[in-house]
């Protein structure tokens, strides 16, 4: 009989036993503490066994966020689509408030973003795993609601990612007020308000059927 097999879930063991180990010291020491040492004695491996797969604790904290995320594969869920933007995208901002104020989800993230600032390598694989990916499905979602009509046709659809999400990011990284379901609707929208009501060429007092002052 081929030992294959018991060799490939041996290796699924181990490499799940490590990315949960990464995921639950972060949260209890922090990214300053963390060390590739305390991740194998947690995960019962040997450090050689971490060096093979990851080349950095940060690399191993950014694999057991995204396999948390999204699973083994790695692939960004899409926003609904139910017809009704504004309740697709309250339903995903409340989600992400709750989820950015869980302590649990909170101290990994801001490892991983020191972990990030110290190795440009590490973000450039965030950006193109994770960042990317993300932005497009919400590109995406947005660009249903044009062709619905429930946005302009010329709305610059970078811009209005930024517009919804980026205010909630900002308010997580800066600790700058609490993130409630009752912040992530005011902000969706305002967000909106100015998305449906302002094209590219008007300016901040112009509506789509006023004239200059």
């Amino acid at each position: 009989m081929s030992r294959q097999p018991t060799a490939a879930r041996r290796s699924a063991a181990s490499r799940a036993a490590i990315l949960n180990a990464a995921f639950e010291l972060v949260g209890e020491v922090g990214y300053g503490r963390l060390g590739i040492e305390a991740i194998a004695s947690r995960a019962g491996v040997g450090k050689q066994t971490i060096y093979r797969w990851w080349p950095s604790k940060g690399a191993v904290l950014f694999e057991a966020i995204l396999v948390r995320s999204f699973g083994d594969g790695e692939e960004p869920a899409s926003l609904p689509d139910t017809g009704d933007l504004e309740a697709d995208l309250r339903t995903v901002l409340r989600a992400t408030a709750l989820e950015l104020a869980s302590p649990e989800v909170d101290r990994p993230l801001r490892a991983l973003t020191v972990a990030m600032v110290e190795d440009e390598a590490l973000a450039e694989e965030h950006r193109v795993r994770v960042e990317e990916p993300t932005r497009e499905a919400k590109r995406a979602r947005l660009r249903s609601a044009q062709r619905a009509g429930q946005l302009p046709a010329s709305l610059d659809l970078d811009i209005a990612v930024d517009a919804i999400f980026a205010p909630m990011a900002q308010r997580w990284l800066t600790r700058s007020g609490p993130l409630t379901e009752e912040y992530a609707d005011v902000l969706l929208e305002t967000a909106l308000n100015g998305l449906r009501h302002h094209g590219p060429n008007q300016g901040p007092n112009q509506g789509p059927n006023q004239g200059p002052n």
